[in-house]
């Protein structure tokens, strides 16, 4: 949990004006993690590792939905941040894109992006090697950029009884702003972890993530996050202790 005085202790303090600051004000509170919490990775697929970390301006004529450096730089706090889920028991759920032939009318995307991935490469939206599904966990494929719209992630939450998300991946503009929001709408408390989501432009994940933050998520550090996932797995081993 992180007081109200840490509530602006984030990525977002050198891009963000001091009036818009005031305006937000309000919103200030205690963040933390939720009960009966879920994992979610979004959109940890292939495509936005290609071409390695450079910029992704520089690289979006050869990999256009490459996020460079943004992705790689945050390769090693996610990993840390999974193994942190797994040690606490957390059910796992990923998502990617719906690849299956026939599956979408024209039009039906994501994004209104007029530029496409190449055709010849259908492993582009398979799981990143470093964030290997495991095979307890979940894969939801999904033709919008949130989770929740035309899939069953939804009604899997209620079966195991989910109240929470912690939630990493991205985009901080798109699918995780989209699925943030739809999860927010549906009453579950959601956690953001700053050092595991990234968007391709660094003043769009920071504007973002500052709006997301104050309106509808805890946008909170990777350390307070693995803290509590700690002591999570503490109270799961305590019984086989006794």
């Amino acid at each position: 949990m992180a007081s109200v005085d840490k509530f602006e202790d984030h990525c977002w303090n050198d891009v963000i004006p001091a009036d818009d600051m005031k305006l937000y004000a309000p919103y200030a509170r205690e963040t933390f993690v939720g009960p009966d919490v879920a994992f979610l990775a979004i959109d940890l697929y292939n495509a936005v590792y290609r071409g390695g970390p450079g910029r992704p301006v520089d690289l979006d004529q050869q990999y256009p939905n490459s996020c460079g450096v943004f992705a790689h730089r945050a390769i090693e706090p996610t990993k840390k941040l999974f193994a942190a889920v797994r040690r606490a028991g957390l059910q796992v759920f990923y998502c990617t894109q719906e690849t299956r032939p026939n599956n979408r009318p024209k039009g039906a995307v994501s994004t209104r992006r007029s530029m496409k991935m190449p055709a010849d490469d259908v492993d582009n939206y398979g799981i990143y090697h470093e964030f290997a599904p495991q095979p307890e966990d979940v894969i939801i494929t999904k033709q919008r950029a949130s989770i929740f719209q035309g899939t069953p992630f939804l009604s899997h939450l209620n079966l195991l009884g989910i109240r929470s998300l912690i939630i990493c991946g991205e985009s901080t503009s798109g699918c995780v702003r989209a699925s943030s929001v739809d999860a927010y709408s549906n009453g579950f408390h959601v956690s953001l972890v700053e050092e595991c989501i990234y968007d391709r432009a660094e003043l769009t994940h920071k504007v973002n993530l500052f709006d997301l933050h104050h309106k509808y998520c805890d946008v909170m550090h990777l350390d307070e996050v693995v803290a509590h996932l700690d002591r999570l797995a503490t109270e799961r081993l305590a019984p086989a202790a006794e």
